[in-house]
């Protein structure tokens, strides 16, 4: 073909593409937000703590890919103020504390364990987090400290530990003086070579000592220590850097991680953890320029884990008092010579990351853990453990399908969990509705489809159990191989439950294990699906200290997905770069992985997707950070592995690949999850929209779409559960396309199923009554949720008319709602049209009966329509001829209510009418308003006596009750109207009786006023000529 021709027709095909790419406008869609459900109670890492000293009730805490927090009432309750910047992992805080307005924040953990979360950069507020500035050092990855020049707030040194996935050149030490506008590396070592620490004299902020960390990290194995390693001191605000060695007293050979502090009281004290052959602390008298081990050779009690945490720090009063945070707290008494515990493992949690001490007062610490945020005003005798931070670390997500349906998920350090998607009791999401059903680091979890009391959940190194949630028992199920052979487990291991032989479940080690007896026997259906390198299975990481945790186990399987459309089709996919396939249920096996072009080697496939729509179809992400690339991959392929497409990469969205759905229902609308947000694609991942509607940037680690409510349920490692309710209106974006739906004037979306749940009281506590620190996931009603797409005009809201219409196409329920352009979302209580009320308080009508009603949305000359299921409360056994007598009953109700609100009504126009007379009368001659006010006086009276006979008389003072008055008699009655699935009782045919018996007699007295007394008045007042009452 010729060269131009085919150059044609590839422009011709790309513009065809260009016309039909669908790139959504989010702020069409700013009433779909996802809700943020917890929990909170098992929290997550907490990574930094700055105070503001004038006020140290105001604490900001960074966490590990939860944002940065606030609390201005010294913990009791907290704000999120940062977590939509280019990455939501904290590393540092720095209050400029000569103007608190000013707060510096550096993204990214500095404790780079396997799962740490990576960081873009530095950013800067001045107005107290309302808005935030980016300042650069985007490839650092890592920012563990910040100092800020107390004297001048336009210079600020931090210490970038860079990645520990590869070898670059940003990280080091930096300094800026122009406020962060531009940067210098004033030390830098080498490639491998970060800052794993930076203090400042406390006494003279020109001094700095720094702590360098030659560090590297593979999938299969980590490394902490080299010659990069070392103590460096700088005399000139961070300029320059001299350094300290063996002859200022260090250890000879190697260093590995250091830890820095300075005795606030008495500056020339300063102290080191310095990992080396023989961990140890060492300790300065002069400042940190000569350096004396001080504690034992190898003592465990300074903490055994340095990559993870070497953080020290000195008591502000006690120059000998040191706090070592680790695994647990322990603290020396006597400048470093011994050390003993401070903090019990068995009220706060392990893992211990940030320490702060109020530099006045030492009996007020905070601890930030793998589990929150702690604190003690008693210097540890007594910890507050703070329940109302979500930051929970879930690597994946379950559903089942009760009603409500519940979320399990297994937590980085945390255990594995099952909460409810919505509550139907009062207060919301409270963190006892969730319980924790396994211990120790969480990961993948199942509910058993067939009775959800049981179910699979794992920890660390395969370690297996199949639960029951009611009694607690734990039934260890890992897998054994038969002939002894070694199997080999991610730390993240892979879990799946058959999607159409729901008694068979797979678990991966390098083998593909199966079982149809709850784990109670497994057979292996595959020979090794890995590539089985030897090189990758040395279990000896660590470097300097050996760190051997599971945590690097390598070429091992970690994502299973079995066909929900044909039985035998299996996919797998591999820590080191397999994806394999078999369409016989295990008998052969095709590595497909050499397909997939532009895929790196050996890259780490996260997850295996397979197609709701085709046996030979699924879908691949791959997650390759560690190995130093964090561009985003998802595969899709139509033909079991022959040919693959490329679905994402940079262009379209930023960080590493996570996760991925594609809607069972719509196939064109995907969602796509990375390290640094959540994208959706309306087109079949020819363009993607980043969700930017009530969700940061937040490792979207693993997402599921309940099959049933439509939901999009999130797991994120790092701010717990999410649920974006709802897609069908994206799904309808998808199928009609952004253009067609854009250009209607409204379209009407089917909406969820509603339920006419009771909504009971609260457990443990009353309902809100609860003060402010309680932690209360985002609800949801079990009310119509209704969706509807408006084509306005500008920022303005418009009267749209909301109709319900029951099966025979009776309008039940009309709804005048204000409607934006873009989705408009708003809440059915299920009630039809009550009867006009006297005040606002009764004006609902009945409740409609469970079945399915149409809603009908026009404007103007514009319609469209939709569906809504309602239903009884699944929770209780309803019967239908009791509902249709209940309805009637209501309708009755309904009836009386009117013929009450409109004696009321009229008592009320006539009374208003001769106070305006007798207000108009008053700027007549006296002698006309006289006789005329006198005579209004006397027709109010005759009012008065009637209108009290059918409302309360309101008291001079406090609050009174009339029970003998009409409305009085119809609330009896009214307790009964609370729900059609309640049936009648004898009492409520009682009520009734009596008010039916006592409204003719008040009806006969009002007509007799009105018609005959009051038309009286209305003739003398307009006999005098006035004009003051109308007729109508």
């Amino acid at each position: 073909m010729n060269k131009k021709i085919l150059l044609t027709l590839i422009v011709f095909i790309g513009l065809l593409g260009s016309v039909s790419a669908q790139k959504i406008d989010m702020s069409l869609l700013e009433d779909m937000k996802p809700r943020s459900i917890g929990p909170a109670g098992a929290s997550g890492r907490i990574t930094a703590f700055d105070v503001e000293l004038n006020n140290p009730d105001i604490i900001y805490a960074g966490t590990a890919a939860g944002g940065l927090w606030v609390s201005e009432n010294g913990g009791s309750t907290w704000d999120v103020l940062f977590d939509d910047g280019k990455s939501a992992s904290i590393g540092s805080i720095a209050i400029n504390q000569n103007n608190p307005n000013e707060i510096w924040v550096g993204t990214g953990e500095g404790n780079p364990r396997n799962s740490m979360n990576n960081g873009a950069g530095i950013y800067k507020t001045i107005d107290k987090g309302r808005t935030w500035e980016f300042l650069g050092l985007e490839k650092t990855n890592g920012i563990h400290r910040i100092i800020l020049n107390p004297n001048d707030p336009k210079i600020a040194v931090v210490a970038a530990t860079g990645t520990p996935w590869g070898e670059n050149p940003e990280r080091g030490i930096y300094k800026t003086t122009d406020g962060g506008k531009t940067w210098t590396k004033t030390l830098y070592i080498d490639m491998k070579t970060g800052a794993a620490d930076l203090v400042v004299d406390p006494s003279n902020p020109n001094k700095l000592i720094a702590a360098m960390w030659e560090h590297r990290r593979w999938p299969w194995f980590f490394n902490s220590g080299g010659a990069g390693s070392g103590i460096f001191v700088s005399l000139d605000g961070g300029d320059t850097w001299n350094r300290r060695t063996s002859e200022n007293g260090l250890p000879k050979g190697d260093l590995g991680r250091i830890g820095l502090a300075f005795a606030p009281s008495d500056p020339n004290r300063v102290y080191a953890y310095v990992e080396s052959k023989s961990n140890a602390i060492f300790r300065s008298d002069d400042g940190g320029f000569n350096w004396r081990q001080v504690s034992k050779d190898g003592d465990r009690n300074i903490g055994g884990r340095p990559f993870y945490y070497a953080d020290i720090y000195v008591d502000p009063i006690n120059e000998n008092r040191i706090y070592s945070i680790h695994s647990t707290v322990t603290v020396s008494e006597d400048g470093g010579k011994t050390w003993g515990s401070f903090v019990s493992g068995g009220r706060v949690h392990t893992d211990h990351h940030a320490w702060w001490i109020h530099p006045e007062d030492p009996t007020f610490i905070l601890d930030g853990h793998d589990g929150g945020l702690t604190y003690t005003r008693d210097r540890g005798k007594n910890w507050h453990f703070v329940t109302s931070l979500p930051l929970t670390q879930f690597y994946h997500v379950r559903v089942d399908n009760d009603i409500p349906y519940n979320i399990y998920g297994g937590a980085q350090d945390n255990g594995s969990w099952r909460g409810p998607s919505q509550s139907w009791f009062r207060g919301g999401i409270r963190n006892f509705y969730w319980q924790r059903l396994s211990t120790g680091d969480g990961f993948d979890m199942a509910p058993d489809p067939r009775d959800n009391r049981y179910g699979w959940s794992m920890g660390q190194g395969g370690n297996l159990n199949y639960y029951d949630r009611v009694t607690g028992l734990m039934n260890k199920v890992r897998p054994v191989h038969p002939e002894g052979v070694a199997l080999r487990f991610n730390w993240n291991a892979a879990l799946e439950v058959d999607k159409i032989d729901k008694s068979v479940a797979y678990y991966g080690s390098q083998f593909l294990h199966k079982t149809n007896d709850r784990g109670a026997s497994w057979e292996i259906i595959s020979p090794d699906l890995t590539t089985n390198d030897p090189a990758k299975q040395d279990y000896k990481s660590g470097g300097l200290t050996y760190d051997n945790t599971d945590a690097e186990n390598h070429t091992t399987i970690t994502a299973i997905g079995p066909s929900p459309k044909k039985a035998g089709v299996i996919w797998v996919g591999t820590d080191d770069g397999n994806v394999q396939v078999t369409q016989d249920g295990g008998k052969t096996w095709n590595n497909v992985v050499s397909n997939m072009k532009g895929l790196p080697a050996n890259a780490w496939i996260t997850q295996v997707q397979p197609s709701e729509y085709d046996a030979a179809e699924a879908f691949v992400v791959i997650d390759n950070h560690r190995m130093h690339d964090w561009t985003p991959y998802v595969y899709h392929t139509k033909n079991f592995g022959r040919t693959w497409t490329r679905l994402v990469d940079d262009t379209d969205m930023r960080g590493a690949t996570l996760s991925f759905v594609q809607d069972p229902i719509e196939p064109k609308l995907m969602f796509t999850g990375t390290e640094f947000g959540l994208w959706v694609s309306v087109d079949a991942g020819t363009t993607w929209s980043q969700w930017t509607n009530g969700y940061g940037t937040l490792p979207t680690q693993d997402m599921v779409i309940h099959p049933r409510e439509h939901d999009l349920v999130i797991a994120t490692f790092g701010r717990s559960f999410w649920v974006l309710d709802d897609i069908r209106p994206l799904r309808a974006m998808a199928a009609m396309g952004m253009k067609n739906l854009l250009d209607k004037q409204v379209q009407a979306f089917d909406a969820p199923d509603a339920y006419k749940a009771f909504i009971g009281e609260s457990f443990g506590y009353r309902a809100n009554l609860v003060g402010d620190a309680i932690f209360e996931g985002d609800n949801r009603s079990p009310n119509a949720m209704i969706s509807f797409y408006f084509k306005g005009k500008d920022d303005k809201t418009e009267r749209v008319k909301v109709e319900i219409l029951d099966d025979k196409g009776i309008v039940v329920k009309t709804i005048n709602q204000n409607a934006k352009n873009g989705l408009n979302r708003f809440e059915w209580r299920l009630d039809s049209d009550g009867a006009n009320p006297s005040a606002g308080r009764f004006s609902r009508g009945p409740d409609v009966f469970p079945g399915t009603y149409t809603i009908r949305v026009s404007y103007k000359n514009e319609q469209s329509e939709a569906k809504v299921n309602v239903f009884a409360d699944p929770r209780m056994e309803v019967n239908m001829q009791d509902m249709i007598a209940k309805r009637a009953f209501m309708e009755k109700y309904n009836q009386l209510q009117s013929q009450v609100s409109s004696m009321t009504i009229d008592l009320r126009n006539a009374k208003a009418a001769i106070e305006k007379v007798n207000a108009r009368v008053r700027e007549e001659e006296k002698s006309v308003a006289d006789p005329v006010i006198k005579r209004g006086q006397e027709m109010i009276k005759a009012i008065d006596e009637l209108y009290y006979q059918i409302n309360s008389k309101p008291a001079p003072q406090g609050s009174y009750s009339d029970g003998t008055v009409l409305s009085a008699k119809l609330g009896l009655v009214r307790g009964a109207m609370q729900s059609v699935q309640l049936p009648i009782t004898k009492n409520d045919e009682t009520a009734m009786k009596l008010i039916e018996a006592a409204i003719p007699p008040m009806e006969a007295k009002v007509k007799a006023l009105l018609g005959n007394d009051f038309a009286a008045y209305k003739n003398y007042i307009n006999g005098l000529g006035l004009k003051l009452i109308s007729d109508k």
